[in-house]
C-alpha cells in the first residue's frame, strides 16, 4: 500500500511539472479565483467593521416624565438589562443632559448664554439603550411599550430611528447573502479550470494510460496521480494567494483607514494570517481535488 502510495505521488509531481504550461497556466487562474476569495475576506472585515461603526451610533433613547423618579428609572434600566438582546443600557440624569448640552455648544456664545440664565433644568432624564443586532431594536421597542413601563416615559425615539435601522439591517443581509453568492460563482469558475486541465492532461496521457493498463496497473495508480496534480495546483495556488494578498493589503490599508478610523486592514491581515492560509489552502485543495476527481471519473471510465 505504501509503495502504491508513494508512487501515486511520483507520478503525480512528476506529471505537473512535465505538463509544464498547462500546468501554470491552472495555477495562474487557481491564484486568481483564490486571490478574489482572499478579497472576498477582507470585504466581509470591512464591511463588518464599517457595520460596526454604523451601528455603534444607532440606539434608542428612552425620555422619561419629569415626574418619575431616578429609583423608578434606574429600575426601568434593571429590566432591560435582563434582555438578552439588550447588549448595554446608559443613564442619562437631567444635570448631565445639561453639561452634554453644553459642552456640545460651547463655542456658540449665544446658546451658552441662554443656557446660563435658565432657573429650572429643562431636560428630561433618559435612557440609551444598545441592542446586540439591529434586528432586535423592534422587540426592545415592543417591550418598551407595555403599560407597565410606557407610563414613565415621556418619548422613545425608536420610530424616528427606524428608517435607519432597518436600512442597517437590510445592508447586513445583503452583503451576507452577496458574499456567499460571490463566492460559489469563484468556486465554479476555478473548479471548471482544473476539471479542463486535467482533462486535457489525460487526453495527452492517453498512450502511457493505455501501457499502464495493459501491464496490470490498479485504477488508483491509473487515476490517482491526476488527483494529485489537482492538489498540488491547488497548494501553490493558496501559498501564492496570501503571498499577493500581503502587498494588496498593506498598499490599500491607508485607503480604509481614511473612510473607517481605527481599522488597520494590514493588521487584520497579519494577526489573521494563519486562519486566512488555512481558508486558501482547503478552499484551493478542496476545488483541485473534487475537479480532478470528476474530470477522472469522466475521462476515465473504463
Amino acid at each position: 500500500m505504501l509503495t502504491i502510495i508513494s508512487r501515486i505521488f511520483h507520478y503525480g509531481f512528476a506529471n505537473f511539472w512535465r505538463n509544464g504550461w498547462p500546468s501554470a497556466a491552472t495555477v495562474a487562474i487557481m491564484v486568481l479565483a483564490l486571490s478574489m476569495f482572499a478579497g472576498l475576506i477582507f470585504f466581509n472585515a470591512i464591511t463588518d467593521q464599517a457595520i460596526d461603526s454604523v451601528q455603534d451610533k444607532i440606539d434608542i433613547s428612552v425620555y422619561f416624565k419629569t415626574n418619575t423618579s431616578e429609583d423608578q428609572i434606574l429600575n426601568v434600566k434593571r429590566s432591560l438589562e435582563s434582555l438578552s438582546e439588550v447588549k448595554r443600557v446608559e443613564y442619562v440624569s437631567t444635570d448631565e443632559a445639561l453639561a452634554r448640552f453644553k459642552e456640545r455648544h460651547r463655542e456658540d456664545e449665544l446658546i451658552t448664554q441662554a443656557v446660563d440664565e435658565l432657573t429650572v433644568n429643562p431636560f428630561e432624564a433618559s435612557l440609551d439603550i444598545k441592542a446586540v443586532h439591529p434586528n432586535q431594536y423592534a422587540s426592545i421597542a415592543e417591550y418598551l411599550a407595555a403599560p407597565n413601563l410606557s407610563q414613565y416615559f415621556d418619548k422613545v425615539t425608536y420610530f424616528e430611528n427606524q428608517v435607519v435601522i432597518d436600512r442597517l439591517v437590510g445592508m447586513i443581509n445583503n452583503v451576507n447573502r452577496g458574499g456567499f453568492i460571490l463566492t460559489v460563482i469563484l468556486a465554479l469558475v476555478a473548479g471548471l479550470v482544473v476539471f479542463n486541465t486535467i482533462g486535457l492532461a489525460i487526453y495527452s496521457s492517453r498512450e502511457e494510460i493505455g501501457i499502464m493498463r495493459a501491464v496490470g496497473a490498479s485504477n488508483a495508480l491509473v487515476r490517482g496521480p491526476f488527483m494529485v496534480e489537482g492538489v498540488i495546483a491547488g497548494v501553490l495556488a493558496a501559498i501564492l494567494s496570501v503571498i499577493l494578498a500581503a502587498p494588496a493589503a498593506y498598499f490599500t490599508s491607508g485607503y480604509f483607514e481614511v473612510l473607517i478610523p481605527g481599522f488597520d486592514l494590514f493588521e487584520y491581515f497579519y494577526t489573521h494570517l494563519l486562519s486566512i492560509f488555512l481558508y486558501q489552502l482547503l478552499f484551493g485543495v478542496g476545488i483541485g481535488m473534487l475537479s480532478s476527481f470528476m474530470a477522472v471519473r469522466r475521462y476515465l471510465r473504463n
